[in-house]
């Protein structure tokens, strides 16, 4: 039994994966770069916010510090979460393990590298103080590196679900369709040719009498 029979394998081979190994990992991701990028202008809308706290207040360091990160996040679980291509769902897992790694030491960095500095907390307790440090750049870059990892993890082994993915049977392209096509239509253009019906001969009476009359005379 051949390949026209049976289909042929997927191309693609060990680099295919199915679309759902990183959805979980993806989608989260997507919403941990989302919060990232959008809570130091929104925040302070429910008094939860570094200095300045303005809504829609663009600095320097909000930019460089956690929009930058969040898109990179955002843009990793995207990768993650769409695409078929292991190669390409691996680079959004780095990415967005590097995006929760710059959540976690950017701020240290800000003086160094000039770029402003992120505010202080705006909060009259030290337990509101932690948990925005946290919900901002501690806590959210270490969930975003968990994520991150766990997803490459999951896509740096192949297992037999993935290995039944890119082998699995597709059905076989016809190998001449301009050739089909063209039989088809010369069949509908030409229609067949009928033989014409040859009647039998049929004989009177008086032919028959008269070839009999004939013979008989001939005889004698």
């Amino acid at each position: 039994m051949n390949d026209l029979d049976t289909g042929v394998r997927a191309r693609g081979g060990r680099l295919r994966i199915p679309r759902s190994r990183g959805a979980a990992s993806g989608f989260l991701l997507i919403v941990l770069g989302a919060w990232g990028a959008l809570i130091p202008f929104v925040g302070p809308y429910f008094d939860f916010a570094y200095t300045p706290d303005q809504a829609w207040t663009w600095t320097t360091a909000r930019g460089w510090l956690e929009v930058l990160p969040g898109g990179a996040t955002l843009v990793g679980g995207l990768l993650l979460l769409s695409s078929r291509n292991r190669a390409t769902a691996m680079l959004g897992g780095w990415l967005t393990v590097l995006a929760g790694a710059w959540f976690v030491v950017g701020e240290l960095f800000a003086t160094t590298l000039n770029i402003g500095e992120v505010g202080t907390p705006v909060a009259s307790t030290d337990a509101k103080r932690a948990l925005l440090e946290l919900a901002y750049f501690y806590g959210l870059g270490a969930l975003i590196i968990f994520l991150g990892a766990v997803a490459l993890g999951r896509l740096s082994v192949r297992s037999l679900r993935d290995i039944g993915y890119a082998q699995r049977p597709v059905a076989a392209p016809d190998p001449q369709p301009e050739r089909v096509a063209e039989a088809r239509a010369a069949q509908h253009a030409a229609p067949e040719e009928v033989e014409p019906e040859v009647e039998p001969e049929h004989r009177s009476w008086g032919r028959l009498f008269g070839r009999r009359h004939t013979t008989t005379a001939a005889t004698r």
